[in-house]
């Protein structure tokens, strides 16, 4: 027997909004980092973004819409667990919002788009030019250490986006979810049981 899906509001504007603009500044940034020009005025403006993206997601993590907020999707480690043994199932999850996994990852995205960003802030490096806002409060052996952390940390923010991007793959061809249309328009195809009565 089929199983009976509904169309479901899953995703605010806040949310997707802002999901397609840390795309779109992360890689700007990445790329303003990577291959310049020398004078990084508009890898600056790029790195602000990403700062004001973070702090609204985080606010909208406590006061959004009832899938955006960490009370209603980040779960103990038992319930991870349990939710990680069923990915090699072809069973779709057709979770509303975040999985218990996928919340992991979002939290996890968050502190080390927070580090990314504090670390180009605090940064230093001794061309007077392109010197983070915040480095002349701090002493120079701060600044240097948070040099030497801010290109480890892009390629580990790297590394996730491509993880990330690996798991809507597996989603899609594994359990045959579309995960993206739903971060577009805001609605997905679920089953009545898997969404929570709320205010």
């Amino acid at each position: 027997m089929s199983e009976q899906l509904e169309k479901t509001y899953v995703w605010d504007p806040v949310v997707r909004v802002l999901h397609w603009t840390l795309v779109i500044a992360f890689f700007t940034a990445f790329g303003l980092g990577k291959f310049g020009p020398d004078i990084m005025t508009l890898h600056f403006y790029a790195g602000y973004t990403v700062a004001a993206i973070v702090v609204l997601r985080v606010l909208w993590g406590f006061f959004g819409f009832y899938t955006a907020r960490f009370s209603n999707f980040v779960k103990g480690p038992g319930k991870v667990v349990a939710y990680a043994r069923t990915l090699p199932s072809k069973q779709p999850s057709r979770s509303y919002g975040h999985n218990p996994v996928g919340a992991l990852f979002v939290v996890g995205v968050l502190v080390v788009l927070a580090m990314q960003v504090a670390s180009g802030l605090l940064s230093d490096p001794e061309d007077y030019v392109n010197v983070g806002p915040l480095a002349q409060y701090v002493s120079s052996d701060i600044s240097r250490k948070a040099l030497s952390l801010h290109e480890p940390l892009s390629f580990l923010l790297l590394a996730m986006v491509i993880g990330h991007i690996a798991a809507i793959l597996w989603y899609k061809r594994r359990k045959g979810e579309n995960l993206v249309t739903p971060m577009i328009t805001g609605y997905a195809e679920l089953p009545p049981e898997k969404v929570p009565h709320h205010s």
